[in-house]
């Protein structure tokens, strides 16, 4: 569904990502696991077109994509939930959620996407009425996933969705990915919770510095003395 072929993206004059490929096939969860710094979110917004590479290439479906604008993207099949969330928080729940869809003509589409997304999120639901500005960052943090699911996308992409959530909320974030992964969704999952990520995961890469390192299936990464050395603490 989505391959990426030896891309370099930068900020300016300053190399970020150098030479990575990777591809994502249909009805996987594909995690890019590092440390901070290492170019996973930068290779995540070249995907959503937020930045467009000075080499290789980023194609979906057969399509060359990289260079499309992000409205482009998003039409494409492509959804990106960035790490900071970016809810209109003076909006409640459910408006978050209906701006989600904004590309869903039908009308009965989105109504079927939104109970999609409460039978997910059943708290959501809850406070479908309450301003997103005053959810706990749990809630927040499955809001922006909801919303992101609004569309319907061919491809999710979640950019470090556990950070700065407390362990027991960590767990309950991973269990509702692992809700979608079982019916069949298609996920790119940048994440710093190595363990998790790599349980969930198919297969995964581990970008060190800018490049890919290391890749196999979650339990090859694992299992691997290098994945264990830098990131497990074993």
């Amino acid at each position: 569904m989505l391959r990426v072929e030896d891309i370099e993206l930068a900020y300016g004059a300053i190399p970020v990502v150098q030479g990575v490929s990777f591809e994502v096939r249909e009805g996987e969860v594909v995690a890019i696991v590092g440390a901070n710094g290492a170019g996973k979110s930068t290779i995540l917004k070249a995907i959503a077109g937020s930045i467009h590479p000075r080499k290789g290439r980023i194609s979906f479906d057969g399509k060359d994509i990289s260079f499309l604008s992000s409205p482009e993207i998003v039409k494409a099949g492509i959804t990106y939930v960035p790490e900071n969330r970016r809810l209109f928080t003076p909006l409640t729940v459910e408006e978050n959620l209906e701006i989600g869809a904004y590309t869903v003509r039908n009308p009965q589409q989105i109504q079927e996407n939104l109970e999609f997304v409460y039978r997910l999120f059943p708290r959501l639901k809850e406070r479908r009425r309450q301003r997103a500005g005053t959810l706990s960052g749990g809630e927040q943090q499955m809001l922006a996933i909801g919303r992101g699911l609004m569309t319907n996308p061919k491809l999710l992409m979640l950019d470090e969705p556990s950070q700065g959530l407390m362990p027991i909320l960590v767990t309950e974030l991973f269990n509702s990915i692992h809700k979608l992964k079982e019916m069949g969704k298609t996920i790119l999952l940048v994440e710093q919770n190595v363990r998790e990520a790599l349980e969930l995961a198919d297969r995964g890469y581990v970008i060190q510095s800018g490049r890919v390192v290391l890749e196999g299936t979650g339990k090859e990464l694992l299992e691997s003395d290098m994945v264990k050395k830098a990131f497990l603490g074993l």
